[in-house]
């Protein structure tokens, strides 16, 4: 039986007769069914986040892996914690089929190659503190497979995020994530429906990861980099909002603090200099929380 991901799809089986707008209504329609899909596995989600969380906090890293759009989504993802929650680009990392080169030009015939996943993981010295997560639409790519199965037995955490049910790589991974989206509107390209639910889990597990890791107060950012305009401004915002200060003194501070976000408001909140407040930053993962939990917090 062909994989859920692969089968024909009766609700656009005329989109080519359609007009562009009722095209789009068809395409739309097949995508309202994405979230339903994403949150029927919210638990299983949860559950890879903990696991996640706890390699982390004991040194491991989160290796994304996939081929194609799959691999091209977890490469993504992992390109976008460093700025955004001012993290390592070494913690939450991405591989794909093909290499580099596979981000901007099909290198679909990869995906076959087995020992190609095993060999790119090695490439990137995982261990067994690590935490690797498959991702393949339809659940049969022998690269993911290999790459995941071979993580498991090396003691590596491994999850992965399909959706087609009853595939070879959940029962390589210790975690299967299933969003079922069905049938896509155009046979077979899993760009579609399957990439948005890929790409919907895999925020919420590296979100809901540096959340847990402290990297976010309420639901600011507290730790973005920011290397440029648009980050400066969101950080000279987040600044004034958690210290009271008017937008004039909340930028000669984040002067002070030589742009760094997290060291403004260390300063701020235990009243030290930015030499105690960089210290305090280093000595706690750089987590603000962390970082002020032996002073006296104060100027709430």
């Amino acid at each position: 039986m062909l994989p859920v991901t692969e089968q024909e799809n009766p609700r656009t089986a005329k989109i080519d007769e359609a007009s562009t707008l009722d095209a789009l209504r068809l395409i739309n329609d097949e995508d309202k069914l994405v979230a339903l899909a994403v949150e029927r596995v919210l638990p299983q989600i949860a559950e890879a986040v903990d696991r996640v969380v706890e390699r982390m906090k004991a040194g491991g890293r989160l290796f994304y892996i996939g081929t194609g759009t799959s691999g091209r989504l977890g490469v993504l993802d992992a390109s976008e914690i460093p700025p955004t929650y001012g993290v390592s680009y070494d913690l939450v990392q991405g591989i794909i089929a093909g290499g580099w080169d596979a981000l901007y030009k099909a290198s679909e015939a990869s995906e076959d190659d087995r020992e190609a996943g095993i060999r790119d993981l090695k490439a990137r010295g995982v261990t067994a503190k690590d935490a690797v997560v498959g991702i393949a639409a339809s659940g049969r790519t022998p690269y993911t497979i290999g790459a995941v199965e071979h993580a498991r037995e090396m003691g590596c955490f491994t999850a992965c995020i399909v959706c087609t049910p009853d595939s070879a790589i959940e029962k390589a991974a210790e975690i299967a994530i299933v969003p079922v989206v069905g049938p896509e509107a155009i046979t077979g390209s899993t760009r579609m429906k399957a990439g948005t639910a890929q790409k919907m889990v895999l925020n919420m597990i590296s979100t809901a990861a540096m959340i847990r890791l402290g990297y976010v107060r309420g639901n600011r950012m507290t730790n973005v980099k920011p290397s440029n305009e648009k980050l400066k401004d969101r950080s000279l915002r987040i600044l004034t909002a958690e210290t009271g200060l008017d937008e004039i003194a909340a930028g000669e501070l984040i002067e002070t603090a030589g742009g760094d976000l997290r060291v403004a408001l260390v300063m701020h909140k235990g009243s030290v200099d930015r030499e105690v407040a960089e210290g305090l930053l280093k000595r706690s993962d750089y987590v603000v929380e962390k970082a002020l939990g032996p002073l006296p917090v104060v100027h709430e």
